[in-house]
């Protein structure tokens, strides 16, 4: 671990536990379906607390942010890999093409919407937009197996407005259009509705092209606004 990691953890553990509310704990972990423990931390709470702990130090570099984020990943209590994800976002401009394989590690391993949909709209959509390249990762993540990277690559794109690659957002929709997971379904109607912002039309032409192979899900949150 970096110094400027040890530094980190070493302070956010402190803050953190400073505020540290079971009785909070056990109605959030409730409402995350008891994937994870939590300290007690609502949002607000939780990024006032890592302010404190990040005053004064430095940047961090690729280096850095790759040992805060893995460290943070190893810990039990949810709050550190919600930290994590908000890090990394902050910071989305400092690491290159190869950190996208640190990325789809937290993506892949204590899954949930929670830090997944912050890596896919934040960390991957600024790694992708900086390095065009990566799309063809985007293209393998979107046929995998593995339901989370599939969420990812549906949603990176969801606050591109007009830089929307429009082909590919609606190819991997169509792609996945029968996947049988919840998460995957709202995504889909998640990232259509949100499209339909830019472009009304588009989506409502997609939709009634699709409609068969679409989910009742997908649908109704593609066109709640339309």
């Amino acid at each position: 671990m970096s110094e400027l990691a040890g530094i980190v953890m070493e302070r956010l553990t402190s803050e953190f536990e400073a505020a540290r509310d079971p009785g909070r704990a056990t109605g959030m972990a409730a409402y995350m379906r008891d994937q994870f423990p939590f300290i007690g931390l609502p949002a607000p709470i939780r990024r006032a607390r890592a302010r404190a702990a990040l005053t004064g130090l430095r940047a961090p570099d690729a280096d850095d942010l790759r040992a805060v984020v893995l460290a943070c990943w190893s810990r039990p209590d949810r709050e550190f890999q919600q930290f994590a994800c908000d890090y990394l976002a902050a910071h989305v401009r400092v690491p290159g093409p190869p950190f996208l394989d640190t990325v789809a590690e937290l993506i892949t391993t204590k899954s949930w919407w929670d830090t997944v949909d912050t890596l896919a709209t934040h960390v991957v959509a600024g790694l992708v937009r900086r390095h065009p390249l990566l799309t063809e990762r985007m293209d393998e993540w979107s046929r995998a197996d593995d339901m989370w990277l599939v969420r990812t690559a549906i949603l990176y794109q969801l606050h591109y407005g007009e830089l929307t690659d429009t082909s590919r957002l609606f190819g991997y929709c169509e792609a996945q259009a029968g996947h049988p997971d919840f998460f995957v379904r709202k995504a889909i109607g998640w990232a259509l509705r949100h499209y339909a912002r830019t472009d009304a039309d588009a989506v409502r032409a997609f939709v009634a092209a699709h409609r068969d192979q679409l989910s009742t899900l997908s649908v109704r949150e593609a066109t709640k606004h339309l």
